[in-house]
């Protein structure tokens, strides 16, 4: 009987010896980068074609490999795929099936092709159709914050500096506050898809392809904006990964002080708000606990994806040019911040959709001190420098306090004992409603300005 043909690896032709089993897990990313199989595919199809237009493969052969490519991506959907001891990655575990399923004709399909520009192709690929689901459940998230805001825009509360009661907003101002944080996110992430959908195929292992296939095909036909214009670059740049990293590590950091609000105004001592038993959990010993679980569990996944961001630049920090396997050390930080980010979107339109608002709670926590500002502000309109009624309005809290009141509760005599200049009409400045709506300059917390401000995040969402 003959002998039968040693297995080899795809880079096996230099090696006699055998690698190291601790080695060769080592070395395996099939566990993790199987998730790329669809996209993996999808690029050898396109590249098949490719080859066929320069006449490396003949129209037949194109069909055969497409064929088989197909029946590939199938056995991977319906979970039939068997994984084979010598799959290292999701390339060389296609392309043996592949080769067993055509035959010889399989290893056609890497001519001019490396597992370096096949990989990053891959990376984008895949990228670029889960940021598609990243920005659809951002746009989601911000849309339920401005129809909250647009329903609840009478609810009055106190607006914090320093955790310290400061001067009365709208409950949607607050809301409105981080949707537009979101926003900006949402700019940057759309902002990102250029920079993602450059195409490396056809970069070969760094200095290009020798067959030349048209890489402006290619780009068309995988959906790419551009094309790599520069080999070593294509097969060495992760920007793009490192780009989304630090976009994710933004939007959690915005994320995480929406969570830090909601826990706060959920407590006890604030009642403002009170999450839906969907999104809370309770204690072990303690029976009378409602704890907000689901806004600690995304406060502290924002830690989590920046860790991923500062791990991977320190990778790439010390790489010389093009491709290093130091480079596979891309994928698992990706999947995890993107799988983290797609469910804090989620868990967080779900927290805000469902939480109860109280209202009442919020106007009792609103006190005549809160507009002090106001007052100063009144002694402005009767020509008084800024300045010195910021002083005047200081003293006339300073004797409230003294005598145990309410600001409002002050006569017009006391306030003319700070400032000649108070008359009558000082007690119409203690209203909670009137002040705010005195707010009424762009990005004031008057209805006008929230409607405005509504108006421009649904714009936002309709791109």
């Amino acid at each position: 009987m003959a002998d039968q043909p040693t297995k080899q690896k795809l880079w096996g032709g230099r090696f006699t010896g055998k690698t190291d089993p601790l080695m060769h897990a080592f070395n395996q990313s099939l566990k993790y980068d199987q998730r790329m199989h669809a996209v993996d595919i999808r690029g050898s199809i396109a590249y098949a074609k490719a080859l066929t237009l320069v006449g490396i493969l003949t129209q037949e052969e194109q069909t055969k490999i497409t064929d088989g490519l197909t029946t590939v991506g199938q056995e991977w959907e319906k979970g039939v795929f068997i994984v084979k001891e010598d799959d290292e990655d999701i390339h060389t575990a296609n392309e043996r099936r592949l080769s067993e399923l055509i035959g010889p004709l399989g290893g056609k399909l890497h001519t001019g092709r490396s597992r370096n520009d096949q990989v990053a192709t891959d990376m984008r690929l895949w990228l670029l159709g889960e940021v598609k689901d990243v920005e659809s459940n951002l746009k989601g998230l911000i849309r339920v914050m401005v129809e909250r805001a647009d329903k609840e825009v009478d609810i009055l509360m106190p607006g914090y500096t320093h955790l310290q009661r400061g001067q009365p907003i709208r409950w949607s101002h607050l809301l409105l506050s981080h949707a537009l944080s979101f926003h900006n996110d949402l700019e940057r992430l759309q902002q990102l898809i250029p920079r993602i959908s450059v195409l490396p195929l056809g970069s070969g292992a760094l200095a290009g392809n020798p067959f030349a296939v048209d890489r402006d095909f290619l780009a068309k036909e995988l959906g790419f904006i551009s094309v790599a214009e520069n080999s070593m670059w294509g097969v060495g740049d992760r920007d793009f990964i490192v780009e989304f990293l630090m976009w994710s590590s933004l939007t959690m950091t915005h994320m995480s002080r929406l969570a830090e609000d909601l826990i706060i105004y959920s407590t006890s001592e604030f009642g403002f708000v009170t999450l839906s038993d969907a999104y809370s959990t309770g204690s072990s010993i303690m029976p009378q606990k409602k704890n907000p679980d689901s806004l600690e569990l995304l406060r502290g996944k924002s830690g989590r994806l920046f860790g991923n961001m500062a791990g991977f630049l320190m990778t790439l920090k010390g790489l010389p040019s093009t491709y290093n396997k130091d480079l596979q050390e891309d994928k698992e930080p990706l999947f995890d911040t993107v799988d983290n980010i797609s469910a804090c979107l989620k868990i967080a339109e779900g927290v805000v959709a469902t939480m109860n608002v109280h209202g009442e709670k919020m106007l009792q926590a609103l006190t005549m001190d809160v507009l002090a500002t106001d007052l100063a502000d009144y002694l402005v309109r009767k020509g008084v420098p800024f300045r010195e009624t910021h002083h005047v309005s200081g003293r006339a809290v300073a004797l409230a306090e003294s005598r145990k009141c309410q600001l409002n509760e002050l006569t017009l005599q006391d306030f003319q004992t700070l400032n000649g200049k108070f008359a009558n009409d000082v007690h119409d400045i203690f209203d909670f409603e009137a002040s705010v709506e005195r707010r009424s300059a762009i990005g004031g917390p008057s209805r006008k300005m929230i409607l405005r401000q509504i108006s421009f995040l649904r714009t936002g969402l309709a791109n």
